[in-house]
């Protein structure tokens, strides 16, 4: 009898430890930036992204799941590691391979009144923006300087310290080309953006957080990539505004 208590005593013993080291891992490798991108890159795996914008609901249960890690890898990006030029249709990414350019498939999408050159439809000759940052009205022609530029809500450099830093090149690319995670926006309010996260910069305007969130949320999610926990508390604050 005494011996079945020793070996039962043992086993709770060796189960506690086990609880402990589990714990201890988890708690020991949240931050660390080169961990979560492992696990993000593994669970990411090879496969092409799938398109579309996650709704509210969605994209807050998407969030949950992200790898929280503080950024790192600062000082080795470049802009030319997505790609030089930036622009290409030659993507697994969703609005790639289509035939046109990147660019004016954006500007496509998000102008009104958009006027197609007719000896090649994927050009955008011009149109009319309703700035999504600012709600400024802003008019685009493709033959003048324009103050409408093309944004990554998710900047590139961005996702190069959440975890792109340890992507194959062709995974950056499609990144840069992710017709979900662009918008046409203000020149002005792009370049004060610059690769900041949403808890250091938002939209001007409180109507376009929601839509900004998701989509930001979507591109983080779909390729795998951390957040930090002020990024996240703002988002989820955003999407309330859903």
């Amino acid at each position: 009898m005494k011996r079945y208590r020793g070996e039962l005593v043992t086993l709770v013993l060796l189960l506690l430890v086990a609880a402990a080291v589990a714990w201890w891992w988890d708690q020991g490798h949240l931050d660390d930036p080169s961990t979560a991108t492992a696990t993000a890159t593994a669970s990411a795996g090879a496969s092409a992204p799938s398109g579309g914008v996650a709704a509210k609901d969605a994209a807050l249960a998407l969030l949950a799941k992200l790898p929280r890690a503080a950024q790192s890898h600062w000082d080795s990006y470049t802009r030319e590691s997505f790609g030089d030029p930036l622009w290409t249709d030659d993507t697994d990414a969703p609005g790639g391979h289509n035939g046109c350019d990147t660019r004016d498939d954006v500007l496509r999408r998000d102008l009104t009144g958009a006027r197609l050159s007719t000896g090649n439809p994927c050009v955008v000759l011009s149109g009319v923006l309703r700035d999504p940052y600012t709600g400024k009205t802003l008019p685009y022609d493709r033959s003048r300087a324009s103050e409408i530029e093309i944004d990554h809500v998710v900047a590139v450099a961005a996702a190069w310290r959440a975890g792109a830093w340890s992507w194959p090149f062709d995974r950056r690319r499609a990144f840069a080309n992710d017709v979900d995670n662009l918008l046409a926006a203000d020149k002005t309010a792009n370049q004060d953006k610059r690769s900041q996260t949403p808890d250091h910069w938002k939209p001007a305007r409180r109507e376009a957080w929601c839509d900004y969130a998701r989509r930001y949320v979507t591109a983080k999610s779909r390729y795998a990539l951390s957040v930090t926990p002020p990024e996240a508390a703002t988002l989820d604050e955003m999407l309330t505004t859903c």
